[in-house]
């Protein structure tokens, strides 16, 4: 899409790239506004064009490394010891004691190497190895005996410290160019990232009220330009920092767009200003239209799938299509005799994205944690979605009309009977999904 102009002066500073930052981030480039992108937290595996306040000074690992993700099996161990995986995380041992621990970026059944916790006698973990996605060690945390962090060291592409964050003192030094620096804390480091990476004079778009906020205060600006991007529930009360913007005492910022429904409804509640409180959602980039089709998806590791009997018996119009990532019980197994029921064990990922995209209705009903961040991804492929109360994994992408109590589950035959039945109601039962999501266009966000 082609670049807007009106957007060469705005920083998009995130904490870390989590799922709301990227939708966030995703959202503009959707709309046409192609910001930049700074995070402060690096996991290692930004994408391509998204910059981080620690990877600035550690050169390009490009060029060096594996130049690609490091698969499970290829981390260094001592003679003799064992690495093994599965599709959750990987293990090293040492005959019969564990040594190390490998945790994966997502997705998770690429297997590819983000953190390994290498452990003591004890099993204490006192020291962690971060890869990033070209392969290459970019960063050792190290903890006390407790099991504590105690610092954290990032290493440039050639090999060499360049950052050394202390956790106990919160200090960074910081060997740039042949010179120390050392930064009393985050903040006094982000800021010394602005001003070498030329970010001084932007207008700041962030999503936290931590360091992101503290770094907005600490610039001056004649005017205040800066916008806060809310993406976390509202508990008991308005939170501190974000009190300081709504008594209009922040030195930059004097609007905060909220990006959750239930988090807006809240923050009106406790008394939040509505001139400087406004409800604004993410351009979600949904894979395809709904088909009408009566094929459902239930995504589990578990064979407690509530009321998975009656919805198969009372459905019989609807093909139910369940997948797991492992084996499943001689219990869910029995679930094949059922006419309108198909089982994937062991599913493969190109063949469950197959089945994300032939079916339109997503049953949010298994017990246990949810796997491939199935109700998302239903959304996004425009599923009519359907939960228990006590199922529920995900919120933010089921409509408050389409969630049930597990004793009334009549309620859910009834509502998923209507659907199937009549197409207009179908489709007002996903706009109602996509409302309540918060689900935007592009002119929402160019009117920013």
């Amino acid at each position: 899409m082609e670049r807007n102009d009106k957007s060469d002066d705005i920083l998009l500073l995130l904490d870390n790239y989590s799922t709301e930052s990227r939708d966030l981030h995703t959202s503009f480039r959707l709309a046409g506004y192609d910001l930049t992108a700074a995070v402060i937290e690096d996991d290692g595996f930004l994408p391509e064009g998204v910059m981080s306040a620690y990877g600035f000074f550690l050169g390009d690992f490009g060029q060096k490394g594996l130049g690609r993700p490091r698969y499970f099996n290829e981390i260094t161990v001592p003679d003799y010891w064992v690495i093994s995986g599965n599709n959750n995380n990987g293990k090293v041992h040492d005959l019969n004691r564990e040594r190390g621990r490998i945790f994966y970026a997502e997705p998770f059944h690429r297997r590819l190497v983000k953190v390994v916790d290498w452990c003591d006698d004890r099993g204490v973990v006192r020291s962690s190895d971060h890869y990033n996605r070209y392969g290459a060690l970019f960063a050792r945390t190290a903890f006390n005996a407790k099991g504590q962090r105690f610092n954290k060291t990032y290493f440039h592409a050639d090999g060499q410290e360049v950052i050394v964050e202390n956790y106990a003192t919160g200090d960074i030094i910081l060997n740039d160019g042949g010179v120390t620096r050392i930064f009393r804390s985050k903040t006094d480091f982000v800021l010394h990232f602005f001003a070498k990476a030329g970010f001084s004079q932007s207008r700041i778009f962030f999503n936290s009220l931590s360091t992101p906020f503290f770094v907005s205060q600490r610039l001056n600006a004649p005017v205040k330009r800066d916008m806060l991007f809310w993406q976390e529930p509202v508990a008991g009360e308005i939170p501190g920092n974000m009190q300081v913007i709504l008594r209009g005492e922040a030195t930059r910022t004097a609007q905060i767009m909220v990006q959750k429904r239930h988090a807006y409804d809240r923050l009106l509640a406790l008394g939040a200003r509505a001139d400087m409180v406004q409800k604004l959602g993410f351009i979600y980039p949904f894979e395809k239209e709904n088909g009408h089709q009566p094929e459902a998806l239930i995504c589990t590791n578990s064979d407690h799938i509530e009321h998975c009997k009656e919805l198969a018996e009372a459905l019989p119009g609807m093909r139910f299509h369940i997948a797991a990532l492992t084996e499943m019980s001689s219990k869910l197994m029995g679930m094949g005799s059922y006419e309108n029921v198909r089982l994937y064990p062991n599913v493969r990922m190109d063949r469950l994205e197959e089945l994300f995209l032939a079916c339109d209705f997503y049953f949010d009903i298994n017990h246990e944690a949810e796997i491939v961040s199935a109700v998302r991804r239903a959304f996004l492929h425009n599923h009519l979605i359907f939960a228990f109360r006590e199922t529920l994994h995900n919120a933010d992408y089921v409509a408050d009309g389409h969630i049930f109590e597990a004793k009334d589950v009549g309620e859910m035959l009834a509502a998923a009977k209507e659907a199937m039945a009549d197409e207009t109601v179908l489709e007002e039962r996903l706009k109602e999904q996509r409302r309540e999501a918060l689900s935007e266009d592009a002119e929402a966000y160019g009117r920013l």
